[in-house]
This record gives C-alpha cells, sequence and structure tokens, in this order.
C-alpha cells in the first residue's frame, strides 16, 4: 500500500480527501498572538471575521515532529512507501521540515517540491491520486505531481489588493480601480483584468480559462472561495459546461491563503491532463 500526504496549504477539500485517502499535515496560523492548526482548530469563517476586524495574521510551516507523527500515523495504517506533496520549498518552509520528518519515518518517503501553492498544490495531489488509484508506484505518481505543477492555470478576483500588496506577491505597479481580475503567474499577482461587479468578474475569469487551454487539453478544477460561496457556485457551474473541463470540485480557502487573497475572494485553479 502506498500512502498519499500533503499539508493543508493544498486546500484539499474533504471530497478529494477522502477519495484518495490523502493524510494532510497542518500548518500553523498565528491570529493575534494565538497559534492555530489550519483544517483543525481554526473555524474559516471566524478567520475571516478577525481579518476584517484588523487582526494580526502570520504563518508557520508545521514542525518536522508533526511530520514524523503523520509517516508513522499512515505506516500503522498499513502503508509501505509514503507518496508527500507540498507546497513549493521557496515559498514555505514545509516541505523542508518534511524532507527532516521523512529521515524519521518507519517507511520510504517520496517527497515532491511542487514549487506552487494553494490549490495548486492540490491539483497536484488529484494528479497523483489518479495515478495511484490506476495501479502506478510512486515514481510515476510523483511524476504525475511534478507534471501536473508544470501544467497549472488560475484566475481569481479579490476584494481587496492590499493583502497581496503587504504579502510582497503583487507586481510591482499593479493597481485597480474597480474589481481586479487576478492571475497568479510565476509566483506574482498580476492584473488581468478590471470589472464594475462581481457578476461580470464571471465573463472575465471563465475566458481567461479559455484563452488558457490549449487544443486538446482537458481540465481538472477547483472552484475556491473565502465567504464569497454564492459567486463561487456561479462560476464552477460556469466552467463544469466547458468541454475541456473533466471534473470540478469546490473547496474553501482556508486561512493560509487567504492571509494573502483577504475575505470574499473566488477563483478557480486548474491542471491540464
Amino acid at each position: 500500500m502506498i500512502g498519499l500526504m500533503t499539508d493543508s496549504n493544498a486546500q484539499l477539500p474533504p471530497l478529494l480527501r477522502d477519495r484518495f485517502s490523502v493524510g494532510v499535515v497542518p500548518l500553523t496560523v498565528v491570529v493575534d498572538g494565538t497559534a492555530f492548526l489550519e483544517g483543525i482548530d481554526l473555524d474559516p469563517s471566524e478567520f475571516l471575521d478577525r481579518m476584517r476586524s484588523g487582526a494580526v495574521v502570520s504563518t508557520a510551516a508545521p514542525s518536522p515532529g508533526q511530520f514524523v507523527q503523520a509517516y508513522c500515523d499512515m505506516a500503522a495504517s498499513g502503508a509501505e512507501r509514503v507518496l508527500s506533496i507540498h507546497v513549493g520549498g521557496e515559498l514555505s518552509s514545509t516541505l523542508e521540515a518534511a524532507r527532516v520528518g521523512a529521515a524519521s519515518s518507519p517507511v520510504p518517503v517520496e517527497l515532491v517540491d511542487t514549487g506552487t501553492a494553494s490549490f495548486a498544490v492540490g491539483c497536484c495531489v488529484w494528479a497523483a491520486g489518479e495515478a495511484l488509484r490506476g495501479g502506478a508506484d510512486v515514481e510515476d505518481a510523483a511524476t504525475e505531481a511534478r507534471t501536473a505543477a508544470a501544467r497549472i492555470g488560475n484566475v481569481f478576483i479579490v476584494s481587496s489588493l492590499d493583502p497581496a500588496r503587504r504579502g510582497g506577491r503583487l507586481v510591482a505597479g499593479a493597481d485597480a480601480k474597480q474589481i481586479p481580475v487576478i492571475a497568479l503567474e510565476g509566483n506574482q499577482m498580476q492584473v488581468v483584468g478590471e470589472v464594475g461587479h462581481q457578476r461580470a468578474a464571471l465573463d472575465v475569469m471563465s475566458g481567461y480559462l479559455d484563452d488558457w487551454v490549449r487544443g486538446g487539453d482537458h481540465l481538472r478544477v477547483g472552484v475556491g472561495d473565502a465567504d464569497n460561496a454564492g459567486l463561487a457556485e456561479l462560476l464552477a457551474a460556469e466552467l463544469a459546461e466547458r468541454s475541456s473541463v473533466v471534473e470540478v470540485v469546490r473547496y474553501n480557502v482556508g486561512p493560509s491563503v487567504a492571509v494573502h487573497t483577504g475575505p470574499g475572494t473566488v477563483g478557480a485553479v486548474w491542471t491540464a491532463i
């Protein structure tokens, strides 16, 4: 049996966690000096409310000990090897903590540096999970994850550019006097359009996906939101009608991502298959 592991920055929804029996190691989110484990003891709605009220927020990688425990638990469940897929090593120290933890794992661990973040990591886990379910070995499933990482696209809206600007991920000089439509390109947020109201953003985001699709590509798509479920459901329904889209899943934008995008975020992340 091969175990599949990731971290909470992947924003993996229960549907995919359950489908592929994925273990998730939580990042730590610190809100006004109090530490919480993402996805365990921090309610996303409460977190967003505190962001709106001006809370000071930061994130921290899991400890190596958390990874050791996660790998031990997976081995106790019958895993003989573990494929561990994580947020990019240049973006977070999570991968290094996993590397240290893997040295004390009771079973061999294959690590994948996706070089990306948020549900883009989830797309890599999704690709690996499908490969493992089809009978792939660890090495081939890891290759599928790395291939997925190289074929990621995304587009989203935010209520304000301030969180991205504070986090240093907004391209220099970017501004938007209306509602900005953004794509993360090369780990920097680029404004790719502006609209007067959120419903209009649906057309821009859908059009961006259409322009991104190469001839013959098929996509696995995740649509996420941070306290903007109504608009996210409309976007998911619109994208599901595309002939290029194989499946759409919904996910919540958790604290380790919302700290960079803020409340009201809606967007889509996809990988070509």
